[in-house]
Order: structure tokens, then sequence, then C-alpha cells
């Protein structure tokens, strides 16, 4: 009997377990904040002042964005690199170090941003998960974030020190394609992070730590969406990892492509980095040329998708085949609906296909105006992360929790409706926030009612969109606790000798049927660089030209206002515009008079 990866890999399986319980840690207090921010804005139930609003929205989304899926994502990678290489990591020493120092970073980061709970305590970073200027956070918010990216650096080190020592003993061999796909990814996030890195460690730790006075807004804000934009391939592309390594085994099958899945890899190391000004189309800083560049790129993005969903449609329905599958739609009966692995991924995968139409709209220039920044966004961000990333992970985890524990899965029955509530849940909740969207309902505010401003809906009310929305967060909040109620049961299970093997989907068209320039990853990783110097050289020198690099002078918010000076200003301001006035009438009866 073939056996699991604890007995496979013993010490590796409690570093990828470590991983799996921070991930869920954040899951559970993101997912909780959440809830209370979802019932707070649709007005259903408030215990909290609206002014927590943004602590808790910030600790969703830096919990849940980035903790959450990072976290997940090492300990995926580590599993799947060891397993096929079939070597462990050449210094466990090395790999609890990257995992304690993500762990510090998470602790520092978190701690101002609990505090702004506390009125006595003279620290927060109600900064949102996009944390750059004017907004100002405390510098040991800054300095957890440096840690934690530096320990997810040191963590893609350890896979390469992995494949480096296998190269040296298989020189001939190609990358297994769980490794290749790790090591691209990797290679991606250290080009993707070097936007981030910048903006933290030159201008928002020193400016926050009173180092230097100002900062340039629109400089940070572009170097956070050099970063801001790709990260979201940092998560999807082990969630695509999992789609075609995992979902043709399960349905039965076999891979349809080895060759297609390398392409789709190179495709998002190519081309994830040079999008992010598509984030900034409405900011007045960036010339359109600029913004024309990204978007085009940005459309360049949707083929690795169109492929991965030919690729992996295909693989499942080999399997299906099978399976006993038959007819040109029948054979989706017989897949394996009743895992909630497979079932899980499955339900993701097609959220995505969704949030793929949404997101091209996002990356049209013209019509991207007329959604910026209102609920539509949160509905789009919902559906990439929150669904075809969050809801691979959490179906994954029935399938690699006991791999790393030995012990088998609590309930499946429970697994499967979890994972299915999580899928209606989210139906209702980003449908309701794309057409609060389009009604240009706002996002990021706890109080969106505007006096003097109401939002028609075209069909239905704004009160039926709250309601959907509240309905589908609550159906989210029940789904994480059937998850978590899934976890706890396993993790207090006892040890299982029937546990499936520690095995991945096999190919219909092998690494052999790969051109071998697909792994040469120093050429790929160079066309990235160029791609990126081409895309952002002139923009940011445009940036700085104007604002110099360290901007104008400007206050960091939240700011307070000195009310006696504000209303002296008013006051002023009024004398001067009534003289004006009264200087105009008189001047206009004196000519009256004379003529």
């Amino acid at each position: 009997m073939s056996n699991a990866y604890i007995d496979d890999f013993p010490a590796e399986a409690k570093v990828v377990r470590a991983t799996f319980y921070s991930s869920f840690l954040a899951l559970a207090i993101g997912g909780l904040f959440g809830i209370i921010q979802t019932l707070h804005r649709t007005n259903v139930f408030r215990f909290i002042d609206s002014t927590d609003y943004y602590t808790v929205l910030t600790a969703h989304g830096v919990l849940l964005a980035l903790t959450f899926t990072i976290f997940f994502l090492v300990g995926i990678f580590t599993w799947a690199v060891t397993t096929s290489l079939d070597r462990g990591v050449e210094d466990l020493r090395f790999t609890w170090g990257w995992y304690g120092l993500m762990v510090v970073g998470t602790v520092f980061a978190g701690i101002p941003i609990f505090a702004g709970f506390v009125d006595s305590i003279d620290m927060s970073a109600s900064v949102l998960f996009t944390f750059y200027a004017p907004l100002q956070g405390h510098p040991l918010f800054y300095l957890g974030l440096v840690l934690f990216v530096v320990g997810s650096w040191l963590a893609g080190v350890d896979w390469f020190r992995s494949w480096w020592a296998w190269k040296q003993e298989n020189p001939d061999e190609r990358i297994p394609l769980p490794t290749f796909m790790a090591l691209t990814t990797t290679l991606m996030w250290y080009l993707a992070t070097l936007g981030v890195a910048s903006a933290i460690l030159l201008f928002l730790l020193p400016w926050s730590l009173g180092l230097i006075e100002t900062v340039n807004p629109l400089l940070t804000r572009t170097l956070f969406w050099f970063f801001g934009h790709p990260v979201v391939y940092f998560w999807l592309m082990p969630a695509y990892m999992m789609w075609y390594i995992m979902l043709p085994k399960i349905s039965g099958g076999k891979l349809f492509s080895d060759p297609l899945a390398r392409v789709v890899f190179v495709l998002f190391l190519v081309l994830s980095v040079p999008t992010g000004i598509h984030h900034q189309y409405l900011d007045p800083g960036i010339a359109e040329g600029f913004k024309f560049i990204a978007m085009t790129n940005t459309m360049f993005l949707l083929l690795p998708s169109l492929l991965t969903a030919f690729t992996v449609v295909a693989s499942m329905e080999h399997g299906a085949r099978q399976r006993g599958g038959e007819g040109y739609l029948g054979w989706l009966t017989a897949l394996p609906w009743r895992d909630p692995v497979f079932t899980g991924m499955a339900l993701a995968g097609l959220m995505f296909a969704a949030a793929g139409f949404s997101g091209m709209i996002n990356a049209g220039m013209n019509i991207n105006y007329l959604v910026h920044n209102t609920f539509w966004v949160v509905g789009h961000f919902h559906l990439t992360v929150g669904t075809a990333v969050a809801l691979t992970f959490m179906a994954a985890t029935y399938w690699f929790l006991p791999q790393v524990t030995g012990k088998a899965l609590w309930n499946r029955s429970v697994a499967l409706a979890q994972v299915v509530i999580w899928f209606l849940g989210m139906t209702f909740m980003s449908n309701a926030m794309h057409r609060a969207g389009l009604l240009s309902i706002p996002r990021r505010t706890a109080e969106p009612q505007y006096e003097g401003v109401t939002f028609d809906a075209a069909v239905g009310s704004v009160g039926e969109l709250n309601a959907q929305i509240a309905l589908g967060g609550t159906l989210l909040f029940l789904s994480l606790v059937l998850f978590f109620t899934n976890v706890i049961g396993t993790a207090f299970n006892g040890r299982s000798d029937d546990l499936p093997a520690n095995e991945y989907a096999e190919t219909l068209s092998g690494p052999e049927d790969a051109p071998l320039v697909l792994d040469n990853l120093k050429l790929w990783t160079a066309i990235a660089i160029v791609l990126v110097i081409f895309a952002y050289t002139f923009p940011l020198m445009s940036i700085i030209q104007r604002g110099g690099l360290f901007g104008p002078d400007i206050n960091p918010f939240p700011a307070s206002v000195d009310s006696l000076t504000l209303l002296a200003t008013a006051i002023e301001h009024s004398a001067t515009g009534a003289l004006a006035s009264a200087g105009d009438l008189a001047r206009s009866t004196l000519v009256g008079v004379i003529r």
C-alpha cells in the first residue's frame, strides 16, 4: 500500500501542518471580521462604532488576502516540491526559520491593527489592505509586513535549493510539473514584491518613524499596485496547480497536457507584473498612454486563464469518460460530485470563470470609469481570492490534512455541505455587490448613505441588494463554522492506516512533449524584467518629475482638525467674498447713476 505524505516526509509534514494551522487561524479571525462588517454596512446588526469599521476592514483584508493565502501557499508548495522531487528539504532548520519569520511578521503587523480598537493605546494601523499614502500606520505594522515578505522570499530559496540539489543528481531530467509551478510562481513573486518592498523601506516606514517629513502619495500608490495586482496571481497560481494536478486524478483520469500547463505558468511569470497601473485609471498624475499600455498587458492575461479552462475541463472530461460518462454533456454526471475535494475545486473554478468576465470590465479603460471604487470591485475580489482561491484551498484541505496528520477526515458529508454552502453564499453576496456597483454604491465606507443622494435600482431595490449581501455573508460564516468543525474534528481523530496515497495526476501528454525552452527559467525571468522596465520606467520617472521623490507637504491620515482655526478660515473667506460682492454692487450702482 502506498504511503501518505507524513509517512514519506515526517519532518516536512510538521512544517506543512504548522503553515496550515497558521493559515486557518488567520481565516478564522478574518472571517469573523467579515460577517461583522457585512452586517454593519447593510445596517442589519450594528454593535461597533463606524470608526472601528475601518480597523475591522483592515484586519479582514490583511489577514485573509495576505496571511491566510500565503501561509497556505508556502505549505502547498513545500508539499509539491518535496513530493515531485522525492526528496526532503536541504536544511530543516532553515525551513523552520522562514516559517518563524513569517509568524513574527504577522504578529508585528497585527499588534497595531488590533490596538486600533483600544483608544487608550497610542498605536493604530487602520490603513486598509491597500496601505499606500496618505494613510499612515504605526511603524510596527510596516516592519511586520517586511518580515512576512522576507519570510516568503526565504521559502522560495528553500524550494530552489531543493531543485538545485535534485538537478545535480538528475541533470538530464525535466523539472517535475509541481516543482516547475512552484518555481515560476516564486520568480514572479520576487519580481512583484520589489514594488511594495521599495514603498515600505524607502518611504512608508521612514515616514512613519519621522525620519522623513513627507512622501509622494502617487509614487507610493503606484509602487503598491506594482505589487497589488500580481499578488492576485500569487494566490491564484497554487489554486491553478491544484486544478491541474489534483482535479484530473480525483476525476479518475489524467492531466490533458503537461506542456500546456507549463506554458500557462510561464505566461503568468512574464505577464503578471506589468499590469498594476490598470488599478489607477482614475489617477490624474499618470498619462493616458501609460494606462493604455497597462490595459493591453492586462488583456494578454486572459490567455493563460483560457488555456487553463480548456486544459482542466478536458482533463475532467477524460476522467469522467474513464468512469463511464457518455454524450456531449452526459459525462458531467459521471464526475465524483459526492467528493468534497472535487466539488469544492470544481465550484471554485466555475466562480473564477464569472470573475474573469467582471475582471474584463475592470481592465477596460473607459468602462472601468463606471465601476471604479464601487461595490463592483468588492464583488469581483470576492469571486477571485474569496472563492477561486479560498474555496480551492478549503477543498484541498480535505485531502491534505489527512496527508500531513495521518488522520482520516472527520466527516465527508459535512465537508461536502461546507463547500456547497460557500458557493451559494458567494453567489448571493457577489451578485448583489456587482449590481450595487452598477448603481455607483461606493466601497471602503461604513456609511454608504449620503444626504441628498439616492441609489435607484433598475431591478429590485437597494434594500433587496443589502438583504442578499447579508444573506450571503451569513451563509459564508456558516460555511466557515462547518470548515473549522471538520478541521478540529480531524485534528482530534486517531491515526488511520486507510489514507489515500500521496500522489498527483499523471499526464496524457507528458513533459517529454514540451519544448526544452519552457524549462529555461532564466530566459523567462529576463523577458519578464524587460516587460516590467518597459511598462514602469517612464510612468515612475514622470511621477517623480512632477511630484518629487518625496512629494509635496501632505498631512497623514487620520489627522485631527483644529476647529477654531477652521472656523476662523471660513469666516475670513466669507468676509472676503462678501466685501468683493459689495464692491461689485457699488461699482455697478455708480455706473448706473452716472449714465
